[in-house]
């Protein structure tokens, strides 16, 4: 996805020091973007990691084989998940 977007109405706005300005500029122009658009771009990269890290799942490889092995053969289901699947099912149909 492009840092810029096809409506910018959004506004970020906040302060920082006289340091960290000079910092930000200082790798923008090393980056040869804007200000504007290294502090997207960066923030932006920095988020979709962060959302990456906690949306996604990592196994090992026991995890995996041990997930494999459940979707090819998965327990049969215990007498509380049909006494659940029960509930859901009749609160389903009461409320349709």
């Amino acid at each position: 996805m492009s840092t810029k977007s096809r409506t910018s109405n959004e506004r970020l706005d906040f302060r920082l020091s006289a340091e960290h300005k000079e910092i930000i500029e200082r790798a923008a122009a090393y980056a040869g973007e804007s200000l504007t658009g290294y502090a997207i771009s960066t923030l932006l990269d920095r988020s979709r990691a962060i959302i990456g890290m906690h949306e996604s799942v990592v196994l090992t490889a026991r995890d995996r084989d041990v997930f494999l092995d459940l979707l090819d053969s998965p327990p049969a289901p215990s007498e509380v998940l049909k006494d659940a699947a029960a509930r859901y099912r009749d609160l389903v149909q009461s409320s349709g």
